[in-house]
């Protein structure tokens, strides 16, 4: 192994062959002295031309010392250097004199290593292995001028970005550069080299345990947890493998072990340190730094292996392997450094900077390539013309990289360390505690084994050993522990929901008031004032909680800074709610705030609760839902509460919230880079272009009543600010993904536009409310409101644009829309016999254009198909053909199916049918085409166009099938069956599609609908019997109506969210089994019109007792849908029940409606007609409050008499019970109304609108009507049960309400007639004529009074007919 020893030639000492090694201990000794020296510290990195020195046929020095002494020397100087090394690294962050001390010693034991380093090159026989000995030695001496270079900055300035982080990065090289000499120089030394190097890297990740304020890795917390859980599986391994291998002498797999160990200690450590960073930067006090546009450690590592790369490439020495290896590591991180500039020139918005990334990575590239270019030639031609050619053409790479690197770390560019809170430091300070415990007793305990593997015959060793193996052990559970323990985010969550409890109390003792009455009135801010704080509290909420809910899945250390701002906002939020609700003085108004407002605390706190489960934690998927479901409670909570402040602040004029909003709606579109879009560009277009037409609506709505209704402007005003909200939402993700960029702007542009005459449009209309009479407001509202329209269209444009083929299909599907409802308006006329020809003429006159018609629609489709697949303008094409050309086919189909004329219905119905489900059919292949447009052969998207497409290809042949066989009386029933039968299959295909529909039906809906199935049935089954044409047509029409609704409306009904889970697949798959059986009735009729026979015609029955099976599966299913509670809808008592309730709430309305009534105001002079108004008011609320508990009462005596089977549930009598219930339900109605009028004459009658009289009229009609609900509700009843003597009570309440109504207004009355005098004038011409007018108007009221008792008769009369029979024998 050793060499002989060599001697340096003088002739080799002249400049350009300097000794390597010699020029490194110049080297680094100069960097030592420049670094002491401040002065002149930037000339350290100078001198990389004494490192390039070629090796070729060099002499070491003479060897001195024995190979183990040698090697001993190397350790010793090795662990020397590193230590240093550490000691730099601490003093730079002290005063200038320790760091001229630190690096004084590092250059005294860089010198000691360097000898130790040639000494031990000298024992190395082959050529080989001394230019490898030699090459890490130049490496270390570069990784020792870095470190001293970043020493020297970090303390000229301690706070440059990522200064600390370059700092640790060099010393580690330096570390790594040792242990690659030490791993070349020690082989054959048993375990101690394995040791030496874990021991080194240990001490050099010990420093990110010092006051860690910057990230570590990318990990986040969770997995920074199994990171510990996994490193410490692997080091209890490794332990246990360290100890067995001792004892057996194992060598190897002692080695192994060692570094087995060592990678799970570093991997310990750089977990516990990004922990501790993301605990102490989790604090609310605590501020995150933020991400730089690039990583100068990157740059700065790319910059070193680049130079030494360029270095063994000149070397005159290096082999051609060791060429070939420098050609890759050069390839590798200049294509590194090309990609990180090419993402910091996509993510700065600086164009300067931009650019010179931009010129930096074509110059990096260009040299590579011109250096990759002699490499080539080099490797052909180991020359050294070729040789100084490469040299030559690495200095361009070298500056160029070298230019890059020091514009990357200009501190623009640079990461901005976090600022971790005092209460951050102490949360962090149990996990570094444990952290550094671990790595001091692994050092020892790796001490101990690299003795023990010498000799493994020293039993104190051996207890050594084992003491270090339990303080490992111990220091890693208590790692472990403090990380599970300090959890980002869970301590606040813990106040937050204290909080908002807390807050959840304030507004239910507030409610508590409101409902007595007695909640104080804060009077010192204005109704406005409070009512902008509790907009603005629950804007900010919602603002949060995208950021909560990203938090809570994923982002550990945002959770406890969101989950606090949240909670800050709700104790301003619960003060305001409470004071505006003290502001007014509706009841109603006070707890629909507070509730509200206590519905968005509960919402919040359910929240905390799943953000709290989570926790930040990426991969505990099972709480993900819940968080999901807690924000989407939050929105609603949010939406709803704005709805309500909008809609009070709008009936005041007050509109700065709606201003607000939109404001914000329009600044959040510039904010920086949008959500992950989760849709295309087509489905943002599309629900853009619903918002905008929403909008231009509301606003020509708002024109209309700027003139005819004020006070509904502020509704419109709160529904165009709502709309707006989601316009640009929805905008900023359109703009995001449209192609190209320029379209985005414009969208973008266009959509803040219409935010600027939405504003303008909000405010007018607030202010109209203010002065309804302005005319000059009226004209400026008139005028923003056409401004409005007009960037609608501005902003439909703009999308157009963007994506001008999916317009057009946007655009088409809502013409085709239109095209069916008209159908269907068609169809009703048919159906009514109503539809006729305007001229003489025949269904033959038409049959030619409509199957010319039908046929360019096909072509039509085809292009509409392949526009899919082809440019924007062929699919906007082929979109407008096909929508003029269904246009014309239906105008075409109608006008024949009218000249078939009107005694020939179900025929008409037939055709227009026909024409119907093709204008479906293409607005599905429309809408397919849409969500296709642009996407890949192999999209699903693709598929559901070609299924489309197909569809409407087969209703297309079944119109010209349909047409052909109109007029032949013979097949024409046939052909409506087939049609019918294709109808019902695509329905079916429809329903089972998983899509959930847009609105839900109750199950008795359901039932309903279930009857026509029975009676089309029944049809179906005659029609197989007789085998008429005329009644297969009727058939067919019946048919697919009944299955369609039917259909349809169970799909409502069973995704009704009250409806459980195994309710709705029972009520799908009986749906299923009915139409498909359904279906196999119509085919049978079908096969026996077409092959009457008696053998076919009795199968028929098994087929309807098949669908009547389903049926009544179907219903047993709704009925169990609606639970106990379920009654037949049709059921008179039920029917008579509803209309009790329902003049109930009538009354109740009414009673509300007086609550509201206030005197009107007099002139301040002495009036005693003021009392009489106050009487007025006080007895219409006890007669409207007395009428509402006697229909109440006469509800609950109905109900008793259902369940003592006086009246059955299911009538066995079903014409006595019948007219029983009509005649509770006439007289509940008599109440009702007479209450109403009474209610209105009060009204009247207070403003000054209506006499007495009139009061008292209607104050006896409700007597009147009060005794006819008694007398209807006792005919059956037990007149000793409890509800009939409630029922008394409750009569008696209101004839006493309604007498002491009348007492009043006679007593006002009388006494108007005391007061009003008449004055008789002296004259006597005047008297005369006084006296003739007198007798004048006294005719004509005693005519007016006659008049009005025949007509009061006549009324009777004509009610008594309709009364039922235990009214008029009780009248009688």
């Amino acid at each position: 192994m050793p060499a002989p020893q060599q001697q340096i030639t003088m002739g080799q000492m002249h400049r350009g062959h300097m000794p390597p090694l010699i020029a490194a201990k110049q080297a680094a000794a100069a960097a030592t002295q420049t670094v002491a020296a401040a002065q002149n510290a930037a000339m350290s990195n100078k001198n990389p031309a004494s490192h390039q020195q070629l090796v070729h046929s060099c002499k070491l020095p003479p060897c001195s010392k024995s190979f183990q002494e040698a090697q001993t020397e190397l350790n010793h100087t090795a662990a020397e250097l590193n230590h240093s090394a550490g000691e730099v690294v601490h003093s730079s962050r002290r005063t200038s004199s320790q760091l001229a001390a630190a690096s004084g010693k590092f250059s005294q034991d860089f010198d000691e290593f360097l000898d130790a380093g040639i000494e031990m090159a000298g024992h190395t026989q082959s050529k080989d292995d001394q230019i490898q000995v030699i090459g890490n030695l130049k490496n270390i001496s570069m990784a020792s001028s870095k470190l001293l270079l970043a020493a020297k900055s970090l303390s000229v300035d301690p706070g440059a970005a990522n200064a600390k982080n370059l700092l640790a990065a060099a010393a580690r090289a330096v570390t790594e550069s040792i242990n690659q000499l030490i791993t070349l120089c020690t082989q054959q030394a048993p375990g101690q080299k394995e040791c030496g190097n874990a021991l080194r890297e240990l001490e050099a990740v010990r420093g990110m345990l010092d006051n860690p304020s910057e990230p570590v890795n990318d990990l986040s917390y969770f997995d920074c947890i199994e990171s510990v859980m996994e490193n410490s599986k692997v080091l209890g391994e490794s332990m246990a493998g360290i100890s067995q291998h001792c004892k057996t002498g194992d060598v190897p797999a002692f080695g192994d072990c060692v570094a087995t160990a060592s990678k799970a200690l570093c991997g310990l450590t750089e977990a516990a340190g990004q922990a501790s960073y993301l605990v102490g930067v989790s604090d609310p006090n605590s501020q995150s730094g933020h991400q730089g546009l690039v990583d100068p450690i990157q740059f700065a590592k790319a910059n070193q292996a680049i130079q030494m790369a360029c270095q063994s490439l000149v070397d005159p020495g290096s082999s051609p392997s060791q060429v070939l290896s420098a050609a890759t590591i050069v390839a590798k991180h200049t294509s590194a450094l090309c990609n990180a500039c090419r993402l910091a020139s996509s993510r700065t918005a600086n164009p300067v900077a931009r650019r010179h990334f931009v010129q930096s990575a074509k110059e990096v590239a260009n040299t590579t390539a011109n250096l990759v270019k002699t490499i080539k030639a080099l490797d052909g031609d180991f020359s050294d013309e070729n040789r100084e050619r490469c040299r030559v053409a690495t200095m361009p790479l070298i500056e160029a990289v070298e230019n890059l690197s020091t514009f990357a770390s200009n501190p623009e560019f640079a990461s901005i360390p976090a600022q971790i809170s005092n209460e951050g430091s102490a949360a962090q300070e149990p996990i570094l505690r444990s952290a550094r415990s671990m790595l001091d007793s692994s050092a020892q305990l790796l001490e101990t084994a690299r003795s023990l593997i010498i000799n493994p015959k020293d039993p104190p060793t051996w207890s050594i050993l084992a003491g270090h193996s339990r303080t490992v052990s111990d220091s890693i559970k208590s790692l472990i522990t403090a990380i599970r323990d300090k959890a980002p985010g869970q301590r606040e969550c813990d106040h937050s929901i204290d909080s908002i409890n807390k807050g959840i109390r304030d507004i239910e003792q507030a409610s508590l008031a409101a409902v007595g009455q007695s909640l104080p009135c804060r009077d010192d801010i204005s109704l406005e004032a409070v009512q902008e704080q509790v907009t603005s509290a629950v804007q900010e909420i919602g603002h949060l909680i995208e950021p909560i809910t990203t938090a809570a899945r994923g982002e550990a250390a945002q959770l406890g800074h969101k989950v606090s701002q949240l909670a800050s906002y709700f104790e301003p939020l619960i003060v305001a709610s409470v004071g505006l609700a003290s502001k007014h003085m509706d009841h109603q108004q006070q707890m629909n705030i507070l509730d509200q407002t206590k519905t968005l605390a509960e919402s919040s706190l359910q929240m905390l609760y799943a953000a709290k489960e989570g926790g930040g934690n990426p991969k505990a998927a099972h709480t993900h839902d819940a968080i999901a479901e807690a924000a989407q409670l939050m929105r609603e909570a949010v939406d709803d509460i704005m709805v309500t402040l909008n809609e009070a602040a709008s009936e005041g004029g007050m509109v700065g919230g709606m201003v607000e909003s939109i404001a914000e709606a329009m600044g959040r579109m510039d904010e920086g880079t949008p959500p992950e879009p989760e849709g295309t560009f087509v489905d943002y277009q599309t629900t853009m272009v619903k918002f905008s037409k929403a909008i231009a609506i509301t606003a020509q709505e708002m024109m209309t009543k700027s003139v005819t209704c004020q006070e509904e402007l502020g509704g419109l005003a709160s529904q165009v600010t709502l709309d707006y909200s989601q316009l640009a939402r929805q905008g900023r993700l359109a703009a995001a993904t449209a192609e190209p960029e320029e379209v985005g702007v414009q969208i973008k542009g266009r959509v803040q536009e219409l935010g600027h005459g939405c504003i303008y449009l909000v405010q007018k209309a607030g202010a109209l409310q203010m002065s309804p009479m302005d005319s000059f407001t009226k004209r400026e509202l008139i005028e923003c409101a056409r401004a409005v329209t007009e960037k609608v269209s501005m902003v439909l444009s703009a999308l157009q644009a963007g994506n001008k083929g999916t317009q057009a299909c946007i655009t088409a599907a809502s013409s085709v829309s239109g095209i069916i409802a008209d159908l269907d308006t068609t169809i009703m006329f048919a159906s009514a016999g109503t539809l006729n020809a305007e001229n003489e003429e025949s269904f033959a006159d038409h049959r030619e254009n409509i199957l010319k018609t039908a046929k360019a629609l096909v072509e039509d489709t085809k292009l509409l198909v392949a526009g899919a697949a082809s440019s924007q303008d062929k699919l906007a094409q082929a979109a407008q053909s096909s929508a003029k050309t269904i246009t014309q086919l239906t105008d075409v189909v109608k006008l024949g199916a009218a000249s078939m004329g009107s005694d020939d219905p179900e025929t008409q119905v037939v055709l227009i049918n026909a024409v119907r489900d093709v204008a479906k059919a293409l607005a599905e292949l429309i809408g397919a085409t849409k969500c296709a447009a642009g996407k890949a052969a192999d999209d699903p998207s693709m598929y559901q166009l070609k299924s489309a497409a197909k569809v409407m290809v087969t209703n297309v042949t079944s119109l010209l099938k349909t047409v052909k066989a109109v007029e032949d009386e013979a097949t024409r029933g046939t052909r409506a069956l087939e049609a019918s039968i294709e109808f019902i299959r695509q329905e079916l295909s429809v329903f089972q599609a998983k899509d959930t529909p847009e609105k839900f039906a109750p199950p008795e809906e359901l039932i309903r609908m279930t009857k026509g199935i029975t009676v089309a049935t029944a049809k179906a089954v005659a029609v197989g019997n007789s085998g008429q044409q005329e009644d297969a047509i009727s058939t067919a029409n019946l048919s697919r109506k009944a299955i369609s609704d039917m259909l349809v409306t169970c799909k409502q009904a069973a995704f009704h969210p009250e409806v459980a889970e195994d309710m709705k697949t029972k009520a799908l798959l009986y749906s299923q089994e009915c139409a498909n059986g359904y279906i196999d009735l119509l085919e049978h009729v079908l096969l026996v019109l077409q092959k009457p026979a008696a053998e076919h015609r009795q199968q028929l029955a098994v087929l309807s007792k098949k669908v009547a099976s389903s049926v009544t599966e179907l219903v047993q299913t709704a009925e169990a849908m609606k639970g106990s509670e379920w009654v037949d809808p049709e059921d008179p008592t039920v029917v008579a029940e509803t209309e009790l309730l329902g003049a109930a709430a009538s009354i109740e309305a009414a009673a509300k409606k007086l609550e509201q009534l206030k005197p009107r105001a007099k002139p301040k002079q002495a009036d005693e007609s003021l009392d009489f108004e106050e009487q007025i008011l006080e007895a219409a609320k006890s007669i409207a409050a007395a009428t509402s508990a006697l229909v109440k009462s006469a509800s609950a005596a109905q109900r008793e008499l259902v369940a003592q089977g006086k009246v059955g549930s299911i009538p066995a009598n079903a014409v006595d019970d019948g007219q029983w219930s009509q005649g509770l339900i006439s007289a509940a109605r008599m109440v009702a109304a007479a209450t109403s009028s009474l209610c209105e004459a009060a009204n009247a009658s207070v403003q000054g609108h209506a006499s007495e009289e009139k009061l008292i009229s209607s104050a006896k009609q409700v007597a009147a009507s009060t005794a006819q609900l008694l007398v209807a509700c006792k005919v059956k009843a037990d007149q000793d049960s409890e509800a009939v003597r409630r029922l008394q009570t409750a009569g008696n309440a209101v004839k006493r309400a309604s007498d002491n109504l009348v007492k009043a207004a006679q007593k006002a009355a009388f006494d108007k007639a005391e007061d009003d005098g008449v004055v008789v004038k002296t004259k006597f011409v005047g008297g005369i004529a006084q006296i003739i007018a007198a007798q004048e108007e006294m005719l004509r009221k005693e005519r007016e009074l006659e008049e009005a008792r025949k007509k009061l008769a006549h009324i009777r009369q004509q009610q008594y007919k309709f009364l039922p029979s235990e009214l008029r024998e009780d009248q009688s």
